[in-house]
Parts: C-alpha cells; structure tokens; sequence
C-alpha cells in the first residue's frame, strides 16, 4: 500500500474541511490567469502587440505559478501552509492591479510575479502537497478533488470574465477580481488552515533518498523522468484551454459561446477529475496517466475533426471527460513512490515542469497562430509532443512491472 498508509488512519472529517478549503482557494486563484485567456482578443488590441504578448503573459503564469511552487513549498515546510496561502492571496491583488496599468511590461510582470510566482505559486503545488498528508485510505480522490480548483475556476469565470470586460473593460475586471481573490484567500486561509497530521519535511531533505532506487534508477534521476512526461503532456493540454475562445472568434463563433465552450470543457475535467481520482486509488498513478494521455491524444485529434459550433461543443466536452485525470495522478505516483516527507518538494518539482509545459504550450500555440494564422498546426504539435510522453509513461511502467516481478 502506499507509503502514507498507517495502522490508524490520519484521515478524519477536518481533512476534508481542508480539502475542501484548498478547492475554494484555487479555484478563485486559478481566475486569475484566466482573465487573460476570455480577454485575450480585447487585451491584444489595447496592447497594440498582437496575439503573442497576452499568450507569452499567459505563459509566464504558468512557469512562475511552477516555480514559485517550489519556493513556497520550502517556505510552507517551515513557516506552515497557512501563512504561505495568505501571501498567496495578496499576490494575487497586487498582481492583477499591475496587470490592469495596460502597457506590457506591466501585464507580464503583474500576471508572471503577483498571479503566477507569489500567487498561484503559494497556493497550487504547495496546497496539493499539503493536503495529501492528511489522507492515506483516499489520497486519490482527495488529490483529483483538490486539483479540480482550476476546473471549477474554468467553469465558474469564464462566462462572468465575458460578461464583465464587455461592461467595464479587462482593466477594471483585473482589478475587482483581484480585490474578491484576496479577501477569500485570506480569510479561508486564516480561519481553516492547520497543521497537518504528517508533518511536511524541510529543505534539509533535498539531500535524502539516494541510498535507494525507485524504477530501478536513482530517486531524482527518477523523479526527473516523471517530471519530463508531465511536461510533455501538458503542452498539448494547455493549447485548447487557452485559445479556445480566440480559436471559436476565428471561426465566427461569438465570444459568449466560445466562453460557454471553455466552460463546458472544464465542467466535463472536473466531473471526469473525480471518476479519474477514484481509479487511481485502484489501478495507480502511473496507469492513471497512462490512461488520460491516450483519452487526451484522442481529444487533441478531435479539434482537428470539426470546426462547426455544435461539433466544437462535443469535442470540447470530450477533450475534457479525457484529461482531467492526468495531474493529480502524476502526484498520486510521486505519493507512492517516494517517503511522505519528501513530498513538500518532490510534489511541488514534479508540478513545475507540469506548469512549465502548460506555460509552453500556450505560448506555442500563440507564436504558431501568429505565424501561420490558423490553429490547426498548433494541434499538430501537440500531437506530437502528447506521443512521446505517452512513450515516456509506457517505459516507465515497465520498469515497474519489472521491478515487482
């Protein structure tokens, strides 16, 4: 069973307090970067600089949302979640207020330092780290609730981002919204927030582990492998979450429906995120990913298929009952594979290149646009990076098989 499995368990009924805390948290955090993706045509045409500014934005989110994971993981292993969460949420103000100055640097710096670094970066891969130790029995479904903040930000956000830079502009939106992440994040932060039952290790264990192999490799040689493959498979996974709106303009499909699209693909992730959470409990994290990324494949090739309102609606849908899965199963393996005590920085590593690939993917898709002026060929190179991941996994699985026989 896996390592966090004890004689008596540590989950109890503030456990899912918590976890259900840390979903509210990031799905108002995770609204923050996309007010970049329903205001990308509006935030283009102000800025003067074309499509790829708003996507190269979008991007430094990510990456920064990535590496600030790791910081603030160290940070939360000695000065606790809660206070590395409350950073989070004024980060997030700060960030969306620089954002909505209106030149770009101050969209790249508000959106890549206050949203992504110090905001989404506190309260993302530190925030799964922290719930999963206060679960043993259903660590699965706790993480895939958890990481479904960013699908219910998908579903909540898109349709009220339309709706509120049609009346007062992205400016003015960036600027409220700020204002309603940091009084929520805070005070859930402040009122809800403990100690966890597994105490999260330090940066003293960056050192630890090397006495023994995990898939026959060398622990971070290991952990590395699986960060590539989470990398590999989020560049494809970002291109349609943040061009599909753009991509239903092209098509002289109207804002309001291309944001009720995205909507649509992020309701059928979260509700597929907790049947996904359920399997993993049962077939691992590794199958788990294995799984979603040849379901996610299938859904990048349908993007390809049609370009009508109606078949864009069941593609979308499809596209997210497959990849809603993969995320939280990356770190259900990272769980089973490696000591509780390591997870406050090998979760939050194997998260940044997860985001980091995400960040790419978006960026790629923006430069591919404005390149060629379709996106049909950015859905090609997703392709092909989604086939090597796939590859990746499949090896690694059997270097597991191996290790067990």
């Amino acid at each position: 069973m896996p390592d966090g499995t004890l004689a008596a368990s540590v989950e109890t009924r503030q456990s899912w307090t918590v976890a259900i805390a840390a979903v509210a948290m990031l799905a108002v955090a995770a609204g923050g970067p996309l007010t970049l993706v329903i205001g990308l045509i509006p935030i283009s045409e102000t800025l003067g600089t074309g499509r790829s500014i708003p996507s190269l934005a979008t991007t430094l989110a990510y990456v920064g949302t990535g590496v600030g994971g790791v910081i603030c993981g160290l940070m939360a292993a000695r000065i606790g979640q809660r206070a590395v969460a409350m950073l989070g949420g004024v980060a997030i103000f700060c960030g969306l207020a620089l954002a909505s100055i209106g030149q770009p640097w101050s969209l790249l710096a508000g959106i890549g330092l206050g949203v992504g670094l110090f905001g989404n970066g506190a309260l993302f891969a530190p925030m799964v780290a922290y719930v999963s130790l206060w679960f043993d029995r259903r660590r699965g479904t706790a993480l895939a609730l958890v990481s479904s903040g960013q699908y219910v930000a998908g579903m909540l956000w898109p349709s009220v981002f339309e709706r509120s830079i049609a009346a007062i502009g992205w400016q003015a939106t960036m600027l409220s919204y700020g204002v309603f992440a940091c009084i929520l994040v805070v005070t859930l932060s402040a009122l809800l927030l403990a100690p966890p039952p597994v105490p999260a290790g330090g940066p003293a264990l960056l050192r630890t582990g090397s006495a023994r192999q995990v898939l026959g490799m060398r622990p971070n040689a290991a952990l590395a492998l699986l960060a590539i493959a989470s990398f590999l498979c989020c560049v494809p996974m970002a291109m349609p979450a943040a061009h599909l709106v753009a991509f239903c303009g092209d098509l002289g499909i109207s804002a309001s429906r291309g944001a009720a699209m995205l909507s649509v693909l992020l309701l059928c992730a979260f509700l597929a995120r907790q049947f996904w959470g359920w399997l993993s409990d049962r077939i691992g994290g590794l199958w788990t990913v294995l799984v979603g990324s040849a379901a996610q494949l299938l859904g990048m090739m349908g993007f390809l298929a049609t370009q009508d309102e109606s078949g864009l609606f069941f593609v979308a849908a499809a596209y997210g009952l497959g990849f809603g899965g993969i995320i939280p199963a990356y770190v259900l393996a990272v769980r089973e594979l490696f000591p509780a005590s390591e997870a406050s920085w090998r979760v939050p590593g194997l998260l940044f290149l997860s985001l980091s690939g995400m960040g790419f993917g978006a960026w790629l898709a923006g430069v591919i646009y404005d390149m060629v002026g379709f996106y049909a060929a950015a859905w090609w190179a997703g392709i092909a990076f989604n086939l090597v991941q796939l590859a990746l996994i499949g090896w690694l699985i059997s270097r597991r098989r191996k290790d067990a026989t």
